[in-house]
């Protein structure tokens, strides 16, 4: 077994999972439930994605850089102009006072 990914949350891990089993190869997830007992345990215990089968390694990097890009956020983060707080790029309004971000900020 090869470690391919560890992902943010089980969601991402899952997706990614699917992702390369529906291409044909197989993978495994540990850590899967960990993130419960964030505090108690040691900082690294995201879930992490491994490869059944060794040869898969360089098929399965590149599945895994598609399987990103077509997931990566598709627009830039902004700052409010009404309060200044820093607001993730997929976001419209401002989450501490409501205010409308850029109109051209979600483009793609």
């Amino acid at each position: 077994m090869i470690e391919l990914f560890q992902a943010q949350d089980r969601i991402e891990a899952q997706m990614l999972k699917d992702y390369l089993q529906d291409q044909g190869i197989e993978t495994v997830i540990l850590n899967d439930h960990l993130s419960g007992a964030l505090g108690e345990l040691p900082a690294n215990i995201f879930p992490t994605l491994w490869l059944l089968e060794d040869q898969d390694l360089s098929k399965a990097r590149r599945l895994k850089q598609q399987f990103l890009n077509l997931h990566a956020p598709k627009a830039a983060a902004w700052r409010c102009p009404a309060c200044g707080e820093q607001i993730d790029g997929g976001y419209e309004i401002c989450w501490n006072c409501s205010t409308p971000g850029p109109k051209d900020n979600n483009k793609e």
